[in-house]
């Protein structure tokens, strides 16, 4: 099938954990909140009422989980580390993050998809693809009956973008949030994909950005116009050709749509290239988050993985990867953790890093699941 018959979306949750921790404490909506952390849980006062914990109170070396739109209104954004989002919003409302009930409602919002258009690509705790391409009905009336059986199912909002592929349907998803429906044809995209900045673009990160910058390239249309030979001069010939087709809104990846997962990965990319040894206490943070949550993927799809893999990428975009099989399965933070950093010690960590990621594969369903402890001598990032 030509893509340009193609209708695929992409449902993004509206700051899903705030969401769902807002449904506890309706009482704290329109006001600045912050997920993150443990021990942050409110406590009944003298008068009975809830008393919440602020942001300005918290010490740690903890990261935000994600936060209510009020909060990200003062720059507030996922993986910044509390302390400094503290000096944004001293005042925002700090909350735990509860991972039993964002699987819940996970499972509910997929479900009442599922039960409309059944060829779904799981992306993770709170978004995914759609491919709506042989479901009847028109598209706007399509989507907007999704996002209804969406709301019913859980009582959150969701944005929902329809285009012809991946690329733009990820972008779309973004543009009007929150409880955005945004439909957009190949046609549309110099009048409402080229004004946007480079950033919107999934796979060009703050690094690439700052290099687009400094050659002039602000937008996605300034992009699409970019001399070839120049891109290449600073980007290479795979990315600077990836740039290119990107730029005019072509994308021909098929949704993977199996239920057999061959593997689950959570990466991140810095606000600002982090050195290993001068940035150690925030790269630990980053690490042991990141392998939380992985455990949580685990978890959630009922998964236990005997190959942990890092992947970073340095500060000239090269990128290495390490794995560790295990003797038995694991799924477990802890676990995934102590395997990481073994990876870890494998690499070479003289230059500055850009991203971190970390991957479970050789994934099988849980027997009798084991623990195993990997002895490691001179933790990484800790």
């Amino acid at each position: 099938m030509a893509e340009a018959e193609r209708r695929i979306a992409h449902l993004d949750m509206d700051a899903f954990f705030a969401s769902v921790e807002l449904l506890s404490y309706p009482q704290l909506r329109g006001q600045p909140v912050v997920i993150g952390g443990r021990g942050n849980a409110p406590e009944q006062g003298a008068d009975g009422a809830l008393v919440f914990k602020r942001l300005r109170d918290y010490v740690g070396r903890g990261v935000i989980t994600t936060a209510t739109y009020e909060a990200r209104a003062f720059g507030v954004g996922s993986a910044m580390g509390m302390m400094k989002a503290a000096k944004l919003a001293p005042d925002a409302i700090l909350l735990p993050a509860n991972f039993d009930a964002y699987r819940h409602y996970s499972r509910l919002f997929k479900e009442a998809v599922a039960a409309i258009a059944p060829d779904i690509e799981d992306r993770g705790i709170d978004e995914i693809f759609i491919d709506l391409t042989e479901v009847p009905g028109e598209t706007r009336a399509l989507a907007a009956r999704i996002k209804q059986a969406v709301y019913d199912a859980t009582g959150l909002s969701c944005s929902i973008g329809v285009t012809p592929n991946k690329l733009l349907s990820k972008i779309c998803s973004d543009l009007e949030k929150p409880n955005g429906l945004t439909l957009l044809g190949f046609d549309e995209i110099p009048a409402r994909i080229w004004p946007l900045n480079v950033r919107k673009v999934n796979g060009i990160g703050p690094k690439a950005t700052a290099k687009l910058a400094a050659l002039g390239i602000d937008t996605v249309g300034q992009l699409a116009q970019a001399d070839q030979g120049l891109l290449q001069d600073y980007f290479g010939a795979h990315y600077a050709s990836w740039l290119a087709r990107v730029a005019h809104g072509v994308d021909e990846r098929a949704l993977s749509s199996s239920r057999e997962s061959k593997s689950i990965s959570r990466e991140t990319t810095f606000e600002r290239d982090l050195h290993a040894r001068q940035d150690r206490a925030t790269l630990s943070t980053i690490l042991t988050t990141l392998c939380e949550r992985l455990a949580d993927d685990l978890k959630r799809k009922d998964y236990v993985s005997r190959t942990i893999s890092i992947k970073l990428r340095y500060d000239d975009f090269q990128i290495v990867s390490r794995n560790l099989t295990l003797p038995a399965p694991v799924a477990d933070a802890a676990a995934i953790l102590q395997a990481a950093r073994v990876c870890l010690k494998r690499v070479p960590l003289q230059r500055k890093l850009r991203l971190l990621g970390v991957r479970a594969s050789t994934l099988e369903t849980p027997g009798a699941t084991l623990a195993v402890r990997i002895p490691v001598q001179g933790d990484l990032f800790a």
